[in-house]
């Protein structure tokens, strides 16, 4: 354990054991290292490291595409995902990876792996190994199910199949219309932020206790889980309906409506945001107060409300449309494209979108990636570290953190446990 240090950044000096591919499991370990700690990364050399090192596009000096055409072109998913990480190469498969693994675990507090349950334990290096080895220990577990293992379906816990399972896909688009795949694959980014909110508290519990403990997110569990934040059984019970499409009838007027140029938002379902809807169109109180004159007159007849607002929108540019509700204080925005999104100047300012770039070719391009979107008042955070080489830090870990010899490095090396 290297205990803390006054740097200023809230998790500095807490060592992070990185045993994550994919998605799921690299987004925890990032928004770890970007509150400050030290995460290496323990990829196997017998396999190439983490798969996400192979996915396309790629970044390189000539710029992005979609096949590797240097050696030194970097898959776009690795420069997001692998930022304020370091890369240390070992096989956890081989026996004398053994030691090597328990010396890591020593000095570590928090280890985050997303392995098939089951897995970790053929490897000897499930909780119950680790816990004996490091009782402060932190460790967490992202999974498609949880860590008992097995599951619906085929049992395969990809993104959309835990988008399938959980309900989601059900949620947007109309009654009578297939399945609607949320765009962004929000199994694997919501359970990590889960993850990480288990880990660091279990963190603090451990700092009271001197007792580290098993932490057991699973995909299906945290997306099912926010599914249930609406009541849909309660709204199939009286007769809503669960799909409506761009808007929410339950709410209106709620919903996404089109202009002459695009697509608007708007959100007013109280009276007095209702009530700046029809100030914004223009519409006399004598031609509305009677029929949407409070929520249940509004809600009653949501189809036609609605209908009257799209007619309006339709013929105005969305500039114009969200100016008119804006003045009277309707919330409304135009809808944006996610390349329109990740360029707004509030969230590039408060680094909650970041630039991008070749750690090597800055000038190849530039692209936009997360940030960390939590800002402290006493404390730094940041995500401007590079990506790391696949077993690029070897020589910093196994020698300065562990401190091993030239010697032992070399025999390491050469029996191929790194």
């Amino acid at each position: 354990m290297t205990g803390r240090s006054p740097s200023g950044r809230p998790l500095a000096g807490r060592v992070v054991l990185d045993l994550t591919t994919a998605l799921a499991g690299p987004y925890a370990t990032l928004l770890l290292a970007g509150l400050g700690a030290r995460v290496i990364k323990i990829e196997n050399p017998a396999t190439g490291g983490d798969p996400a090192r192979g996915n396309a596009p790629y970044l390189g000096r000539d710029g992005l595409s979609l096949a590797r055409r240097h050696d030194d072109d970097v898959s776009v998913s690795m420069l997001l995902r692998g930022r304020g990480k370091e890369s240390v190469r070992l096989n956890l498969k081989h026996p004398g990876a053994r030691p090597v693994f328990a010396d890591l675990v020593r000095r570590a507090d928090i280890l985050v792996e997303n392995f098939s349950p089951g897995v970790t334990d053929r490897l000897g290096i499930g909780f119950a190994d680790v816990h004996a080895v490091n009782p402060r220990l932190v460790y967490t577990s992202i999974s498609g199910f949880g860590a008992q293992g097995g599951g619906p379906g085929t049992g395969k816990a990809m993104d959309a199949i835990v988008q399938a399972l959980s309900g989601v896909m059900a949620t947007a688009g109309t009654e009578g219309e297939g399945p609607v795949r949320f765009g962004l694959p929000i199994g694997d980014l919501l359970a990590p932020l889960y993850a990480v909110i288990g880990t660091l508290t279990a963190v603090i519990q451990a700092d009271a206790t001197g007792v580290g403990q098993h932490v057991d997110v699973s995909m299906l569990g945290a997306l099912t889980s926010l599914v249930a934040c609406e009541p849909f059984d309660a709204y199939q019970a009286v007769g809503l309906e669960q799909r409506t499409g761009a808007t929410v009838p339950r709410l209106a007027p709620f919903g996404v409506f089109e202009a002459k140029d695009g697509w608007v938002a708007l959100c007013a379902p109280t009276d007095p945001f209702a009530e700046g809807v029809f100030a914004a169109m223009g519409v006399p109180e004598a031609d509305w107060r009677e029929r949407f004159g409070d929520r249940d007159a509004r809600v009653a007849r949501a189809g036609e409300l609605h209908g009257l607002i799209a007619d309006w929108t339709r013929a105005r540019p969305r500039a114009e449309v969200v100016e008119r509700l804006a003045g009277h204080g309707v919330p409304a925005a135009e809808v944006r494209d996610p390349v329109q999104a990740v360029q707004d100047p509030t969230v590039r300012a408060r680094e909650e979108v970041v630039p991008i770039r070749h750690p090597r070719y800055p000038d190849a391009a530039e692209l936009s990636g997360t940030g960390l979107p939590i800002r402290f008042s006493h404390a730094e955070t940041g995500l401007s570290d590079p990506p790391p080489g696949f077993g690029e830090h070897n020589e910093t870990v196994l020698r300065d953190l562990l401190g091993y010899d030239d010697a032992r490095i070399a025999e390491l090396s050469r029996d191929a446990v790194i």
